[in-house]
């Protein structure tokens, strides 16, 4: 039953997604561990990694258009959630060091012994089991979601002042997480990790397997959420998106289909930081950052706003784009140039890359209208 709630209604693009990130779970490992390091086809576990974390923010783009392609919530926060997740993370990654860290501690983590922390703060607890750290990954965004939601959207809070306050909330807790005294790190975070789940993080192997769950989870996350929205619920969200006064007038508790969207999408932005931070190897309060989330907004709007394929596709492409531009003598002007293709994707592709490609091939797939043939000449 639930195969068929996450599997109903698949059209060709979403059939061809999945299709092709199995693919990468499968191929792109294999050609890292599988084929000699001087072969043309050797994929370098640096170049695996970088695409890891792509497919990480694929995931995150793709929670984000669940609320703002089809509810219609512009949030200017999924940063947050994603930062936390990645923090539950690195907590857990932390306690695996024990006394293998600078200082020789096997409680503290080196940052809190150099601050002269003399215990682990409660909050710690429990982070030294993966199982537990799991289920904060799901958990503290989770609740963070649905209580912020629970008061903004049964206060109506609606349109741009509502992503005013989710970015107010990202910055808030920018400032908190900076703070030596919270226990996150500070400044400089949560690093040097050492292993996962017994596995050396550093192993070829463990970046092998990385890569797959991360193919693995954005595959779950896309068919959750195409469940969703192509449900008798997504129907209500959409109309919630088009006209959320009718919809209520036709006696629909708005506030709440908002709120589970919203905690959904959270729990799945919480996801995507979890898989980001072993494979990039750092998480900081720069995540925190509101441009991060500012800049997940136009890889949804890139890619195709409401399509959940397009949300994932804009969330690669703009960051293989990045990476291309600040590897050069571009760097300084790769802010200038993110900023004009957001101005041209909202002038001139308003529907985004895939929504545009769509279009045009169904203008090329309409047959040309008959012709009528000319009345004849009256005698």
């Amino acid at each position: 039953m639930i195969s068929r709630f996450l599997m109903q209604d698949m059209d060709r693009r979403g059939t061809v997604f999945l299709a092709l990130i199995a693919g990468l779970a499968i191929l792109i490992p294999a050609l890292n561990l599988l084929v000699p390091v001087g072969s043309a086809f050797h994929i370098p576990t640096s170049t695996m990694s970088l695409w890891g974390k792509y497919l990480c923010y694929a995931l995150l783009a793709i929670s984000l258009d669940l609320v703002w392609g089809y509810c219609g919530i512009l949030s200017l926060g999924h940063g947050a959630f994603f930062a936390l997740g990645g923090y539950a993370m690195g907590m857990y990654l932390m306690r695996q060091i024990g006394s293998r860290g600078t200082y020789g501690n096997p409680i503290l983590p080196d940052f809190m012994v150099f601050l002269n922390w003399q215990e682990l703060p409660w909050y710690w607890y429990g982070f030294s089991s993966f199982p537990f750290a799991m289920l904060m990954v799901l958990a503290v965004p989770g609740l963070l979601a649905f209580i912020f939601g629970w008061f903004a959207f049964r206060s109506r809070v609606t349109g741009v002042y509502l992503s005013i306050i989710t970015q107010a909330l990202t910055y808030a807790l920018l400032l908190a997480f900076f703070r030596n005294d919270m226990g996150f790190g500070g400044n400089n975070g949560l690093t040097d990790f050492k292993d996962i789940i017994g596995f050396h993080v550093q192993a070829q192997t463990t970046r092998a397997a990385l890569f797959s769950m991360t193919c693995v989870m954005l595959i779950a996350g896309f068919l959750i959420a195409r469940g969703i929205v192509v449900s008798k619920l997504g129907k209500v969200v959409i109309a919630i998106r088009d006209a959320e006064s009718r919809t209520r007038f036709l006696g629909y508790r708005v506030d709440r289909f908002k709120l589970f969207v919203f905690t959904v999408s959270a729990c799945m932005a919480g996801v995507a930081g979890a898989l980001y931070v072993p494979q990039v190897g750092i998480i900081n309060p720069s995540e925190f950052a509101p441009a991060n989330s500012i800049e997940t907004v136009i890889w949804v709007a890139v890619g195709g706003r409401g399509t959940l394929v397009g949300a994932a596709l804009g969330a690669v492409v703009v960051n293989y784009a990045k990476t291309v531009f600040t590897s050069g003598f571009m760097a300084p002007y790769w802010l200038f140039a993110l900023g004009a293709l957001f101005v041209f994707v909202t002038i001139f592709m308003p529907k985004g890359i895939l929504g545009t490609a769509r279009q045009l091939l169904e203008k090329r797939r309409k047959p040309a209208p008959a012709a009528t043939p000319e009345p004849a000449p009256a005698e």
